[in-house]
């Protein structure tokens, strides 16, 4: 039954999640546990400070061995390795992931599931628009293609299409923003927002000024290629029987191409679009570096650089669940895609 395999799937998937984070924590173990180490005794020093004129120096050595104690029993930095690997993929899977070491929200915050929250919006807003916008476009015009193979649109858009597929992304952005930014002078080489930053609806409109390159960089190198995907795919649906026999009918050619053949390419092009949607969340690290762009892949590069472990285990974290959670969606949608697919049938 139905329900059943969607229990299947999500335990699956949960025990996948669970392996993935208990790998992460082993990898950053070490690293993690040395940056804890240094904020307890940061702590434990400045609780001394307080203790310094009421306590001997040999009260002040029992007073400081006793709070890393307590601070190393607190955070299991005093049991062994396997357990303290276990104690932090726990602490990763209810999504307390501690405070960062360097790096700071907008409000002055150190919480690393703020900070991280704080990223994705303004990683949903370029990648994940620009991807949704590119798939609109690149299913409707390998729509047109696949209509009429080999005529004038086809061959010269997939001309296009071999060219801009080979280019960096990187590259075609800094070009966008030499044109646009210091040659023509209508956009603004990179950021969120203005400094300062206006109020209101200006604040609105600033936001969408800035947005603009990013965005048009992202939809212009995209829609080729899954135009050309999507073209291949129609294309080899087009020549099965009851297509043929659909158009012996007489039935328009729109209701054969959007509502016989585009139902049955659904699967692959939905896998191609929702893979595409769910790998946007992430973000692009070059791409966000040079349009300045405040979002996940600039958190991540910041992280590696300032070797700051909790905000990096955060990032990793929350991508990876909305990755997982996605493939758990696409298998569910499968079946109402195409009524060919049994889920969980048996032969």
């Amino acid at each position: 039954m139905y329900w059943k395999y969607v229990l299947r799937r999500l335990a699956s998937v949960l025990f996948t999640y669970v392996i993935i984070i208990f790998i992460y924590s082993a990898l950053f173990n070490t690293v993690m546990e040395t940056t804890i180490r240094a904020q307890i005794d940061e702590q434990v020093k400045q609780e001394m400070l307080l203790q310094t004129q009421i306590m001997s120096p040999a009260g002040l050595k029992q007073y400081q061995e006793e709070r890393l104690a307590l601070y190393y029993k607190r955070y299991h930095l005093d049991e062994p390795i396997l357990s303290r690997i276990f104690w932090r993929a726990l602490s990763t899977l209810k999504f307390d992931f501690g405070n960062s070491t360097i790096i700071r929200s907008a409000a002055g915050e150190r919480k690393v599931l703020t900070i991280v929250a704080e990223k994705i919006p303004r990683t949903v807003l370029l990648f994940t628009l620009a991807t949704a916008i590119d798939i609109l476009i690149g299913v409707l015009l390998g729509m047109k293609k696949a209509q009429k193979p080999g005529k004038f649109l086809d061959q010269s858009t997939s001309i296009i299409t071999m060219i801009v597929y080979g280019m960096p992304t990187w590259w075609v952005a800094m070009i966008l923003i030499m044109l646009f930014v210091y040659k023509i002078g209508i956009f603004p080489s990179g950021g969120l927002h203005s400094i300062p930053p206006p109020t209101g609806l200006a604040y609105v409109l600033d936001l969408l000024y800035h947005l603009a390159l990013p965005l048009l960089t992202l939809v212009v190198i995209g829609f080729w290629g899954r135009a050309y995907l999507t073209r291949n795919i129609v294309l080899s649906t087009l020549q099965e029987d009851y297509i043929m026999a659909a158009r012996a009918r007489g039935l328009a050619e729109r209701k054969v191409l959007y509502g016989h053949t585009l139902r049955s390419a659904a699967p692959p092009i939905a896998t191609m679009s929702i893979l595409s949607l769910l790998s946007s969340v992430s973000g692009g690290l070059i791409f966000e570096g040079i349009f300045s762009w405040p979002g996940m892949g600039n958190l991540y590069w910041v992280a590696i650089q300032q070797n700051d472990i909790p905000v990096l285990m955060g990032n990793l974290a929350l991508t990876t669940l909305f990755y997982l959670s996605g493939l758990v969606l696409l298998d569910l949608i499968y079946g109402m895609l195409d009524p060919r697919i049994k889920v969980g049938g048996k032969a």
